[in-house]
Parts: C-alpha cells; sequence; structure tokens
C-alpha cells in the first residue's frame, strides 16, 4: 500500500510497512516473536535468544517483536546514550534520533525502528539494546532481573552480587579459568520454571576495566580498545566449547554477595532478609500483578545458600574459594526452557 509522504512522516514506527519475516524464540525462558524485514536482524535474535522449536506452544504471556529497519536511513555510529523513558505501562527507549522502540507492559507488544547501520552492529545489540529490551519486559514476563554475574559449572550455577566496581565481572573471568560457564556478567533473569528456580543470561562478551584486565595474561600489557558506558574496556569473550552453551540456563544453588575490603579472604553467612531486601532494592517499578509474580522467584532465590565475600586478594585466589561454596553438579532439564 502506498502511503502519502505526509502519513509516512507522522508514521515514525511505520505500522503499515511489510515486516514479512518471523521466526520464534526462547527470550530467559519465554516464547518471543519477531517480526522484521531484516533477516540479518533475525540472526542478530538468533545469536541472543535461543531458538523455539515448540514454535506452536504459545503462551499468553509471550512477548511480541516487531521490529522494522529503514533501509534509506543513514544513521551511522557512533550511537548516542541510550535514553529511557516511561508513562504508565508504556516504556520508550532511543538509541539516537531514529533508532527507538517502544514497549506495552500490558499486552508484552514491542515495536520499534532502526536504521540498517545500527542493525548491522552486532555487538551493540548484544551489550545494549537487546539486554536493556530484556530489563524493560521482565518484570511483566514473571521474571527477577538480578545486577549480578552468572556462572555454572555444568548444571549448578552461582550469582555474584555486589555493588559497582566490587568485582563481579572480574571473578567470573576468574571462575572461567576453573571451568566455569558464563552465563552473565551483569545481568541475571530468574524465573519459576516446572517449580524450580531457573537463571537465564544473554551471551555478550565480559567487560573488563584496565585494572582488572592487568591480572589476566592475555590482557597484560595492552591498552583496552573498547568503550561501554564511557570508559575503555577489554572484553572477554565466554569460554564455551559450544556456542549455544551460553543460552543454556542453569539452577542458582548459592548467592555470593561481593564486597571489596583489604586484603586476604573473609567468607560469611547472610541473613535471609538481608538478601530479599538487596535483591529487592535494584528492581524497577511493576505493575501489582508483575510485583506478585516477582515474589515467588525472590522468595525462592533469599532461601539459597548466601555469602556475603569480603576480599582484596588476588581473584584466581578468590574464585577457588567461591568454587567451593557450590555444589557439585546435577543436571538441570532444560528441554522445556
Amino acid at each position: 500500500m502506498d502511503l502519502s509522504d505526509d502519513v509516512r512522516s507522522r508514521d515514525f514506527l511505520h505500522r503499515h510497512a511489510r515486516t514479512p519475516l518471523r521466526e520464534a524464540y526462547l527470550a530467559a525462558g519465554v516464547p518471543c516473536e519477531i517480526a522484521t524485514n531484516s533477516e540479518l536482524l533475525l540472526k542478530l535474535a538468533g545469536a541472543s535468544f535461543r531458538q523455539n522449536v515448540e514454535q506452536g506452544n504459545r503462551r499468553s504471556s509471550g512477548l511480541s517483536l516487531r521490529f522494522w529497519v529503514d533501509e534509506s536511513d543513514m544513521a551511522r555510529s557512533p550511537w548516542p546514550s541510550p535514553y529511557v523513558r516511561g508513562v504508565g505501562h508504556l516504556v520508550y527507549a532511543g538509541f539516537g534520533s531514529k533508532n527507538s522502540f517502544i514497549a506495552d507492559l500490558l499486552t508484552r507488544r514491542v515495536a520499534g525502528r532502526f536504521s540498517a547501520a545500527m542493525v548491522s552492529d552486532s555487538r551493540y545489540w548484544r551489550s545494549t539494546i537487546f539486554p536493556m529490551l530484556m530489563s524493560i519486559v521482565a518484570g511483566s514476563l514473571g521474571l527477577v532481573e538480578v545486577h549480578s554475574a552468572c556462572v555454572a559449572r555444568g548444571g549448578n550455577g552461582l550469582l555474584l552480587i555486589g555493588a559497582g566496581r566490587s568485582g563481579k565481572s572480574t571473578q567470573a573471568v576468574a571462575l572461567m579459568r576453573l571451568g566455569f560457564r558464563a552465563l552473565s556478567d551483569d545481568r541475571t533473569f530468574c524465573s519459576i520454571r516446572e517449580g524450580k528456580l531457573v537463571s537465564y543470561g544473554l551471551p555478550r562478551p565480559i567487560k573488563l576495566r584496565e585494572d582488572a584486565g592487568s591480572w589476566f595474561e592475555e590482557f597484560q600489557g595492552r591498552k583496552p580498545r573498547d568503550v561501554q558506558n564511557g570508559e575503555a574496556v577489554f572484553l572477554s569473550e565466554s569460554n564455551s566449547t559450544e556456542a549455544h552453551e551460553s543460552l543454556e540456563p542453569c539452577e542458582p544453588r548459592a548467592i555470593v554477595f561481593l564486597e571489596r575490603n583489604g586484603e586476604g579472604c573473609r567468607i560469611s553467612r547472610m541473613k535471609r532478609s538481608d538478601v530479599r531486601s538487596r535483591i529487592e532494592a535494584d528492581l524497577l517499578p511493576e505493575t501489582a500483578e508483575a510485583v506478585k509474580d516477582q515474589q515467588c522467584v525472590i522468595e525462592a532465590l533469599s532461601s539459597l545458600p548466601c555469602w556475603h565475600l569480603q576480599y582484596g586478594a588476588r581473584p584466581e585466589v578468590i574464585a577457588e574459594q567461591i568454587a567451593r561454596l557450590l555444589p557439585r553438579d546435577t543436571k538441570l532439564n532444560t528441554d522445556h526452557q
């Protein structure tokens, strides 16, 4: 259908434009369907979400995305800082003058428009757009976003929680050297599936600040070349032997709250009430229904063995101590996750 220039100018998201390509995924265990006009965008989604092999199994709580790519838009990187604002159940996220999406948290529908150049920037989608999208819709999907690193040994997961510069990413990399796989270095999405607590991450490189990189041989004597949030960083890829491993969820079995404090290593158990309050403090405002769903997840998280780790020793030394806190493997059945 041909539209006048006036109609096009007022239809920023191009609701009437064709988005004939469709694919189904599982985003943090939740069915997600993407409609688009870009094969490349579907490829990007496939690198961040698991393929939904049971596409006929639609849940009413699933997520629907419509992302239209404007091939004529000449916007180019570097991209400005993301801009997010919400009014009621609507949330707008902007990534420049002509790259944005709007999410309806009640209907769980997201519509967006992006330039061809932004869709070509796979690292930006992995590090910024998809993580931000999941943060925005998490509560409406029954997920609890925990600002933590998440590593796993087999099916057993470990959440590393701490303030900025507490060493979450550094310890995640150190634990990878001990054979752990990394699900996340910043955002972990937790839910209850078939009566079990499950954690998901979004596969992306783990970021290390320059001072943290000095602990690892591959970064010694080098200067960071990448920039995130205005800061120069090293990016460390997961050590997973297969690409799909970082998309596999885990069953969290323990939580460690990290705090840099002098030298050595001191580990103590935490009160359940303290764990709960720390997790709740980082949650975004949600509807009453979403909060009710999240409480079940928070209750399960606060019931895990939780440790407060104050440290100042080398990352590899601390990683060995952390590894001892995690029970040995019990295989997590992820056939329906």
